[in-house]
């Protein structure tokens, strides 16, 4: 699904010597390395705060203790979602409010969010999935108009572009209180292990993030508020600092691809290609096609037999998952997200994809739909 050994080879001079230059320095933890990236990152989002952390998971979990919430507060999210989302709000002792999504996005629909709204509500979490934003502008009224949070889950799109109806362009993470994101090595924005982020305008909010992140300590030593230990160490930092000034060009990569996928595919009626969200731009973390009158798993299986990597992202909505299952939910409840489970699935999508390697991938889809 990803290429990163052929990305690694076109950066390897750069990448070698950060490495080096950090082992050479002995400085692994909060590092000047982290600083220096800490400080590209700011430059490039156009935020006054960012905050590294150990993952993207960290980063949610993170974002909300900052916020104060207690235990019983409602958090809305989206059912069609990767878990740690909804993981983090169930952790804190908060109750995640799952709403369904729109079917041509995959994202949270503002309607969704007005109707799930009550007097226990604080918060409500968006995820920009696969690569681009939600309707960030009528998140943000609705959120204005009940007195609530916003925390963006940027962690699949890291560098689209929000166009506002107002007129402004904003990073996605950036339009909310606080905003997340993951370097997961297959994210568009990858380290070598383990990594993620808090973004935040607010001076307040940085603070405190800035120590609950830290054991919840501002002063060494001295804890005033529970925390968690949860740091970007200073190789994935170095690692992440050589490859900032790609990630414009790798979404570039990304979307070249995509176009061929959708030419290829887009007079094909047994495949939806993926839409675009006129007020966002897509960096396409993953391109997902929705099936229509065909086995999507025979699919799977048959593109597998030709050595080509395909992906259900995600087989089963968060509201019939084991572990998040109660009275409130029954199947049934979210019928886009349930329709979505059942036949989206997602072809390679990566930097290093040439042209042969797309006619390759997309000759045997079509060969296969039209043998169905």
């Amino acid at each position: 699904m990803v290429d990163l050994h052929t990305q690694y080879e076109k950066i390897k001079p750069e990448i070698d010597k950060a490495i080096q230059d950090v082992l050479h320095s002995t400085a692994f933890i909060n590092g000047p390395a982290v600083k220096e990236f800490q400080h590209d990152l700011e430059e490039y989002l156009g935020v006054k705060h960012v905050i590294p952390c150990g993952n993207g998971t960290d980063a949610l979990q993170i974002a909300m203790m900052s916020l104060g919430l207690k235990s019983g507060d409602e958090v809305i999210t989206a059912d069609f979602t990767f878990v740690a989302t909804v993981e983090v709000i169930a952790l804190l002792g908060l109750t995640p409010v799952l709403v369904d999504v729109d079917p041509h996005t995959f994202n949270i629909t503002p309607e969704a969010i007005e109707k799930a709204i009550t007097p226990r509500t604080k918060a409500i979490v968006p995820v920009h999935l696969f690569g681009q934003c939600a309707d960030m502008d009528a998140i943000m009224e609705i959120a204005r108009r009940h007195n609530l949070y916003v925390i963006e889950d940027a962690c699949q799109a890291i560098g689209s572009d929000f166009h506002s109806s107002e007129g402004w362009t904003r990073k996605a993470g950036t339009i909310g209180h606080i905003g997340c994101t993951s370097f997961f090595p297959s994210k568009n924005l990858g380290c070598y292990g383990d990594g993620g982020a808090i973004f935040t305008n607010d001076d307040e909010l940085a603070n405190m993030i800035r120590g609950i992140a830290n054991h919840g300590m501002f002063v060494r030593y001295y804890h005033d508020y529970v925390g968690v230990n949860s740091r970007l160490d200073s190789i994935q930092a170095a690692v992440l600092k050589v490859k900032l000034p790609h990630l414009n060009a790798y979404a570039a990569a990304r979307n070249r691809a995509a176009a061929y996928y959708d030419n290829a595919f887009k007079n094909i009626p047994q495949l939806k290609i993926p839409f675009r969200f006129p007020k966002s731009s897509h960096v396409f973390h993953q391109y997902t096609l929705v099936c229509n009158g065909i086995d999507r798993d025979a699919l799977i299986k048959y593109l597998a037999e030709k050595d080509i990597p395909a992906m259900v992202y995600y087989p089963v909505p968060l509201h019939l998952q084991k572990a998040y299952r109660t009275t409130r939910y029954s199947e049934g409840d979210f019928p886009v997200t349930e329709m979505l489970s059942k036949n989206v699935f997602s072809l390679p999508m990566h930097t290093e994809l040439d042209e042969e390697q797309l006619e390759y991938i997309t000759r045997h889809v079509i060969e296969f739909v039209k043998n169905a």
